[in-house]
């Protein structure tokens, strides 16, 4: 049990309003479903929307929202970003991308401590950080079902989960020396929705606009195609069930922690394909998995091709504590934020 579950110290009080929020990332796909909740929580009167690229909350109808412009490289930035906060909420992290390993830790691993300690600086209250089901790692030995308290462990070649596991150990030890700042951990599982950004900037250089052509928004195939798949469990969450979850840490609705999220029910590969309008032929899993493990294990692989290593051990989530202490429940199980994330909209 982390220092921050044990102090307690985030357990909403009566009267708890007028909060000045924090956001880094606030338009990514957490942001997406966390912004309009945030907008619409009387208890919440200010947001400060920290990211490097410029935007306008106005267009987006986030007229509580005030944008800085700033990098979680940059310390002094941060603190002065974050005066006046009660609660920050940190969502900017790369996920793929085309920069290298040396800039992703700087902004995924540094720049995180970096937000924590500045948070604790300026008398924040709360600190809420996007963490995932991939900080638990793909082990043999995980249980069928992962509750909060089995151990993170970093993932054996997967630089997005070795960073998230190594983060939730990082920010436990801060949280240790800052008592007054409670520290909430999310883990959800794949995020979709209408705003999942999903695997985009994965081509590199000048064809990383070809990249955002064909993955920035995924498709139901015209035609059926067949299609060899493992019958390999995954679970899935839906961005605004993601959102909910974030609103309900900032106001403090439960004790400070880590919480397991997803939507309810667990799906197979096949069933993905299927509702991409593939005609799935199912494998036993087991095969598949050992194919997956043997890749991963393969010297000089490119940075995307280390995800195969997600497929090579099933980590699925118990979601009971979120349920009963956080007072959270999905509004979309799995096949409904995957169906949801597919459905055409006008352009």
């Amino acid at each position: 049990m982390s220092p921050a579950k044990q102090r307690g110290g985030g357990r909403r009080r009566a009267g708890d309003r007028d909060l000045t929020v924090a956001v880094t990332g606030p338009t990514g796909t957490f942001g997406a479903g966390l912004m309009p909740l945030l907008q619409d929580d009387d208890r919440v009167t200010r947001v400060i929307g920290m990211a490097r690229r410029p935007f306008d909350p106005a267009e987006r109808g986030w007229t509580k929202m005030e944008y800085r412009q700033g990098d979680v490289r940059d310390p002094d930035a941060l603190h002065e970003a974050f005066r006046d906060a009660d609660v920050v909420v940190h969502l900017a992290f790369l996920i793929t991308g085309n920069a290298s390993r040396e800039t992703t830790r700087a902004i995924n691993v540094d720049g995180t401590l970096n937000v924590f300690r500045a948070a604790a600086s300026v008398g924040a209250r709360r600190f809420v950080y996007a963490s995932s089901v991939a900080a638990y790692g793909f082990h043999a030995d995980n249980p069928e079902l992962i509750t909060e308290d089995w151990p993170t462990r970093p993932a054996a070649r997967l630089f997005y989960a070795q960073e998230k596991a190594e983060l939730e150990q990082l920010l436990q030890q801060e949280a240790a020396t800052a008592p007054d700042l409670a520290l909430y951990l999310l883990r959800p599982p794949v995020v979709l929705g209408p705003n999942a950004i999903g695997a985009k900037d994965v081509l590199p250089g000048p064809l990383a606009p070809i990249g955002r052509r064909l993955f920035g928004r995924p498709r139901r195939l015209s035609v059926p195609v067949p299609l060899l798949v493992p019958e390999h469990p995954l679970q899935f969450i839906h961005e605004e069930d993601v959102g909910r979850a974030l609103q309900l840490c900032v106001v403090g609705a439960g004790p400070p922690g880590a919480y397991n999220i997803a939507g309810d029910g667990v799906l197979t590969a096949a069933d993905v394909a299927r509702e991409f309008g593939a005609w799935p032929i199912p494998l036993p899993a087991a095969p598949g998995q050992a194919a997956a493990r043997a890749i991963s294990r393969l010297p000089f692989l490119p940075p995307v091709a280390e995800w195969i290593e997600a497929a090579s051990q099933p980590a699925l989530m118990d979601t009971t504590r979120a349920k009963a202490e956080l007072g959270w429940s999905p509004r979309y199980t799995g096949l409904e934020a995957l169906q949801d994330t597919l459905r055409e909209r006008p352009s």
